[in-house]
C-alpha cells in the first residue's frame, strides 16, 4: 500500500499574456478586475410596457484569451464586460418576471482621468432577464471611469463609477 500526494501551482503567467475573467488562475492569467453594479434604471419600453434594467460588470485589463472570440473581443484590454438584465421575479427563477420590455440601452462612459468620451447602445429583448442575460462590452481605457446607464426610450438613468485596470 503506498500513498501518492500531488501538489499543483497556479501558473505563472507575465501581464502580456492573455487572461480569462471568472476562471481559474491555474492555466492562463487571471485577469485583474473590478466589479460593478448599476442600480435599476425605470424605463418605457417599446410600445405601452414600463420596465426595469439593470448591469452588472466586470472591467478588465485583459487582453482577453481566445475563448472571448465568440463576443468579438479576444486580445482586448481596458475594457468593461457587461451583463445586461430586465425585469424583476420575486423568486428568482422560480417565478415568472415582470417588468421586461423590449428596449434600447445606452451606456455612455466617460474617462475622468484621459477625458476620453463615448456611448455603445444595444438592442435588449425583453427575454433577457436574470437567467438569460446579455452581454456586451464597452472599452473606455484604463482610468476613472463614469458610466451612465440609459435607455433610448423615457427612462430614469443611473451613473456608477469604476476604475478599469
Amino acid at each position: 500500500m503506498g500513498v501518492a500526494v500531488a501538489v499543483t501551482a497556479p501558473g505563472v503567467a507575465g501581464a502580456q499574456e492573455p487572461c480569462q475573467l471568472s476562471r481559474s488562475n491555474t492555466g492562463p492569467r487571471t485577469c485583474e478586475m473590478t466589479q460593478l453594479a448599476t442600480p435599476p434604471v425605470l424605463t418605457l419600453g417599446d410600445g405601452i410596457c414600463a420596465g426595469i434594467v439593470r448591469a452588472g460588470g466586470t472591467a478588465f485589463d485583459g487582453p482577453l484569451d481566445e475563448s472571448y472570440s465568440i463576443y468579438s473581443v479576444a486580445g482586448a484590454t481596458h475594457g468593461i464586460e457587461l451583463r445586461i438584465t430586465q425585469g424583476y421575479s420575486l423568486l428568482g427563477q422560480w417565478t415568472p418576471s415582470v417588468l421586461n420590455c423590449d428596449v434600447t440601452v445606452a451606456f455612455d462612459w466617460h474617462n475622468l482621468d484621459t477625458g476620453a468620451r463615448g456611448t455603445e447602445t444595444r438592442f435588449v429583448p425583453a427575454f433577457h432577464t436574470s437567467t438569460r442575460p446579455l452581454f456586451m462590452h464597452v472599452f473606455p481605457g484604463q482610468g476613472r471611469v463614469a458610466l451612465t446607464m440609459r435607455t433610448e426610450r423615457p427612462s430614469i438613468p443611473v451613473t456608477v463609477e469604476v476604475f478599469v485596470p
